[in-house]
């Protein structure tokens, strides 16, 4: 099986993108839990590498503003091998869970909502999530996103289901 083919470099990179998050129920947050997210406000850069039959590097871009209801919102695009995925959403506190929740659009058909739990001075999100890619692969996406010491970090794994062949990735974003 080609890891590599466009359509699962773009499952793949969505994942990444995943990264950054939102919960689209009202959010009721507590000013430290508000603070803490505004502490990423700003321009990210990321570069990591794409391991799967083949490595690839993947460079990304990630912008976090202020956004309604004490929620941040984010945009971000990364590229590969040509390829270009975007990806959108917001990161809020929401009171009634007690909890942070992240969720993303894509233009990868990609979707998801991430569960993040305050983890010393930051967040660390969680999404797991079982998709049907345009070439009817079966995927589990796996992703953990940790906002943590002033920087942002996501590792990411997709599984092909039948085949049990996996993509991995790791990229450290900075300011």
């Amino acid at each position: 099986m080609n890891l590599f083919g466009p359509l699962a470099r773009s499952a793949a990179v969505a994942g990444l993108v995943v990264t950054s998050m939102v919960a689209a129920a009202p959010a009721h947050a507590a000013q430290a839990d508000i603070e803490l997210l505004n502490s990423y406000l700003g321009d990210w850069r990321g570069k990591g590498t794409l391991v799967g039959d083949e490595s690839e590097t993947v460079i990304c871009r990630l912008s976090l503003t202020p956004g309604n209801q004490n929620k941040v919102n984010y945009s971000g695009r990364c590229a590969m091998a040509g390829n270009n995925l975007s990806v959108s959403g917001t990161l809020a506190y929401v009171e009634s869970s007690r909890r942070y929740e992240a969720a993303m659009t894509s233009n990868a058909t990609f979707t998801g909502v991430a569960v993040g739990r305050k983890q010393g001075n930051g967040v660390v999100f969680n999404l797991k999530e079982r998709e049907t890619d345009e070439e009817g692969n079966d995927l589990t996406i796996s992703a953990v996103i940790a906002l943590l010491n002033e920087k942002i970090n996501v590792e990411f794994q997709v599984l092909f289901n039948s085949s049990g062949d996996v993509l991995k990735a790791k990229v450290p974003f900075s300011k």
